[in-house]
């Protein structure tokens, strides 16, 4: 039983007055660590625990984020768009506490704990326009794959050789969901989505020359995407696209479930 129906059962039984389990409650919902007010609600409310941004935070304070989490039940904890110098700091502070911690220099996340079973319904697949948007592509990789997904990776198949698509089509056809993260003109979602019966996250990159600026080029592409079904994150967000993808592929089908 989680606190919450416990605390609902004690209202219920007379042992906790609602005043009482209110101000509890309150209580429970998050920790204030004065830098942070972190979320210990989330997978209850969410289907998915808390994650944590590292961009602009101290070493030392994603290490009182993730201590509250694991203090709380937490048992894997993801870090993104974490520095390879404060991944250091992370790694030797985890081992002091005899916790695993693992990083990926090319996605710059690490991982708390262990990435557990999948236990998706199908895979998803993670589509780039070129080695260039490796970055992004394996943030992506690293986020489906630590909330419980298989993933196939289809990287370097850009619009300027499609054949290199098409080579890898029976993949990308085999998906539950298709994630395209590309830069320059974001072609390679449009293209993609006229090919696939489902769903298709498209992930415009601020990979390209100039008249690019920084990725709009191709978010303004992928916006006006005329192949129905695709939909559209922001630039670099390789994590939300993971994140929107991983909530699709656990979708289950209820005529199944209830029969």
């Amino acid at each position: 039983m989680d606190t919450i129906q416990q605390i609902m059962e004690d209202v219920k039984s007379g042992k906790m007055t609602p005043e009482d389990a209110a101000a509890m409650l309150r209580r429970e919902s998050f920790e204030d660590l004065g830098y942070a007010k972190v979320d210990l609600d989330r997978k209850r409310r969410r289907g998915n625990t808390e994650v944590i941004y590292g961009a602009g935070k101290t070493a030392s304070q994603i290490m009182g984020i993730s201590d509250s989490l694991i203090n709380h039940g937490q048992k894997n904890i993801l870090i993104t768009r974490v520095s390879a110098d404060k991944a250091g700091e992370l790694r030797a502070g985890f081992e002091g506490m005899s916790i695993p911690f693992s990083y990926d220099e090319v996605s710059k996340t690490g991982v708390v704990g262990e990435i557990g079973t999948p236990d998706g319904r199908g895979t998803i697949a993670v589509v780039t326009g070129g080695t260039s948007d490796l970055p992004v592509a394996e943030e992506a990789v690293r986020t489906a794959q630590f909330f419980g997904n298989d993933v196939v990776r289809i990287y370097d198949v850009g619009v300027a050789g499609v054949h290199r698509l098409f080579a890898r089509l029976d993949d990308i056809l085999n998906a539950e969901v298709v994630i395209v993260i590309a830069g320059m003109e974001g072609a390679l979602a449009s293209v993609t989505g006229g090919l696939v019966s489902v769903p298709v996250i498209a992930v415009p990159t601020s990979v390209g020359y100039g008249a690019s600026f920084e990725g709009l080029s191709a978010l303004l592409s992928m916006l006006n995407s005329c192949a129905s079904g695709v939909t559209v994150v922001n630039i670099d967000n390789g994590y939300g696209a993971a994140y929107q993808a991983s909530m699709i592929n656990h979708i289950r089908d209820k005529s199944r479930k209830d029969g």
